[in-house]
C-alpha cells in the first residue's frame, strides 16, 4: 500500500514539474515586440539592454521588463485607458500616460520603417498601425477614439520571419508627441499582440 501511494505521489510530482516546465517554455518563447522605433515595452526591458548595452530608457515598467514580447490579448482589445497593456494586469504600468512619462523616439513625417522582433512566429492575418489624431491630449489615458488607423498590411496567413521590417507613412499633419499603436493579428487564433510606441514627430 505504501509503495502504491509513494508511486502515485511521485507520478503527480513529476507531472507537475513537466507542467511548470512547459508553461515556462511557453512564456519564454512568446512572441514579439517592436524594436525600432522602440516600443514602450522594449525600451524598458532587459531585451533592450541586452541588444544595446544601454540602461533602459523607460523605467518602472513592471513585469514587461522581463517579457516585452508577451502583450497578447484577444483581437480588438481596445479598452480606454488600457491600450498599451492590452488590459493585462501585470503590464498595467504601461498605461500610465503623461506628456513626459515615456521616452519619445525622434522621427520625421513621411515614410517610417517599423521593425518587429518575433521570439515565436505565428501565421499572420494583418499588421495594423494606429496613430493619435491631431489635438489629442497626451495627459489623459489613451482612448482608441483618439487614434486613427493609418496602415494595415495583409499577410494572408503567411508565417513571418523572426525579424520583420515594414514601411508605414506618418501623415504630415502630425507633429510633436504622438503615440503609435502596432497590432500584430494572428490568423489561426483569436489573439493579437499589442505594442505602444511613443514618437516625437518633426517635418
Amino acid at each position: 500500500m505504501m509503495k502504491k501511494q509513494l508511486l502515485k505521489w511521485t507520478i503527480v510530482g513529476f507531472c507537475s514539474v513537466l507542467g511548470v516546465t512547459a508553461l515556462g517554455a511557453r512564456q519564454v518563447s512568446a512572441h514579439g515586440y517592436i524594436t525600432s522605433p522602440g516600443s514602450r515595452a522594449y525600451l524598458g526591458s532587459n531585451a533592450f539592454t541586452n541588444d544595446t548595452g544601454q540602461k533602459p530608457l523607460n523605467t518602472n515598467v513592471g513585469q514587461v521588463q522581463y517579457e516585452p514580447q508577451s502583450i497578447e490579448a484577444p483581437k480588438n482589445t481596445f479598452i480606454d485607458g488600457k491600450l498599451a497593456s492590452a488590459n493585462i494586469s501585470s503590464f498595467l504600468n504601461l498605461d500610465e500616460q503623461t506628456s513626459t512619462r515615456w521616452h519619445q523616439n525622434q522621427v520625421k513625417s513621411g515614410a517610417l520603417t517599423i521593425k518587429w522582433h518575433l521570439t515565436a512566429q505565428h501565421k499572420t492575418s494583418t499588421w495594423d498601425y494606429y496613430l493619435t489624431r491631431p489635438g489629442w491630449n497626451p495627459n489623459q489615458p489613451l482612448s482608441i477614439l483618439n487614434f486613427e488607423k493609418i496602415t494595415s498590411i495583409d499577410d494572408q496567413g503567411k508565417l513571418p520571419a523572426k525579424d520583420v521590417a515594414q514601411t508605414i507613412n506618418i501623415p504630415t499633419d502630425r507633429s510633436g508627441y504622438n503615440v503609435l499603436l502596432g497590432v500584430w493579428n494572428i490568423s489561426d487564433t483569436a489573439n493579437a499582440f499589442y505594442q505602444a510606441v511613443d514618437l516625437n514627430i518633426t517635418k
